[in-house]
């Protein structure tokens, strides 16, 4: 079973590979329709979500009280994940391949909610107010794209360093047998 710092050691030399592809790929001309319309703010949002699903939310928060890489990467804030600990167990529906990192993003768009919230509810007692307005890019649609795919892949590169595919047909590696005599 795979380490944090060996599950960070593979995501970065993925990373690091699909970069230099992207790289290589382009300079030789190689670049298909699809990746030649990637703009470069895609590519930001991507490694950006990429390394935060990297370093900051893995499946392995699922760890309620245990020393996780992850959780200590948050520093005091960490302690926001023991309650996500507490309501999954280890390698149970957190460590699957589309449920599992969507748990984590509704996780932290909660905890984004009840902090919006008790903000604004306490703002105009500390004379303070409160309001958020959002302005949607053009591009939004590619930008939420490249966020979610580079979330997912560095999701999906974890559980397979753990032995878990998505098809569980697929073998999990040679398993000890014990011998009787």
């Amino acid at each position: 079973m795979a380490t944090g710092r060996t599950h960070e050691t593979i995501n970065l030399v993925a990373l690091g590979a699909l970069a230099a592809g992207y790289v290589i790929g382009t300079a030789n001309g190689v670049a298909t329709e699809f990746t030649a319309n990637i703009s470069p703010q895609m590519r930001l949002v991507f490694g950006v979500s990429y390394l935060i699903g990297t370093f900051l939310v893995t499946p392995d928060l699922d760890l309620a009280e245990g020393h996780v890489r992850a959780k200590s990467n948050w520093g005091l804030l960490g302690l926001l994940w023991v309650p996500y600990g507490l309501i999954f167990r280890h390698r149970g529906l957190s460590h699957t391949w589309l449920v599992g990192p969507l748990t984590r993003l509704l996780y932290m768009v909660m905890l984004g909610l009840v902090t919006c919230s008790l903000i604004s509810a306490l703002g105009p007692y500390l004379g303070y107010t409160f309001s958020i307005e959002a302005q949607l890019s053009r591009n939004w649609l590619d930008l939420a794209v490249g966020a979610l795919a580079g979330y997912y892949l560095s999701q999906w590169l974890h559980l397979i360093a753990d032995g878990l595919w998505p098809d569980p047909r697929i073998p999990r590696g040679r398993r000890r047998t014990v011998r009787r005599r």
